[in-house]
C-alpha cells in the first residue's frame, strides 16, 4: 500500500490564486479595521480567558484589570502588559494616506 504525500499550501498562495489584487487589498483594509476595533475584554474573551486569569498572568488585581478593559482612555504601558499577558506583543502604528509608521514605544 503506497501512502500519497498531501501537499500543502500556505494561505498567501491560496489568496493570490483565488483574488484579485484588488479584492486583497479591501479584505487586508477590512481586516486592519475589524482589529483595530477589537476591545481589550473582546480580546481576553476570544482567547477564553476570564479577568481573574489575565490579571493574575499580568501582575495585576481582577479589580484593576476591570478597570483598563472598561477606560476609553488608556496608558500603552499598561495595554502592553495586559497584551503580553495574554501571549501577544504590542505594536502602535501611526497611519497615514501613503504612510504606515511603526513607533517605537
Amino acid at each position: 500500500m503506497s501512502k500519497k504525500k498531501m501537499k500543502l499550501h500556505r494561505w498567501s498562495d491560496i489568496r493570490n490564486e483565488k483574488m484579485t489584487p484588488a479584492q486583497i487589498e479591501r479584505v487586508d483594509r477590512q481586516v486592519e479595521r475589524d482589529l483595530i476595533e477589537l476591545e481589550l475584554a473582546e480580546l481576553r474573551q476570544k482567547l477564553g480567558l476570564t479577568q481573574e486569569q489575565v490579571a493574575k498572568l499580568a501582575e495585576m488585581t481582577q479589580s484593576e484589570l476591570s478597570k483598563a478593559e472598561r477606560r476609553s482612555d488608556r496608558r500603552i504601558s499598561t495595554v502592553r502588559r495586559i497584551v503580553e499577558a495574554l501571549g501577544g506583543k504590542l505594536e502602535v502604528r501611526a497611519v497615514f494616506k501613503d504612510k504606515n509608521i511603526k513607533l517605537a514605544i
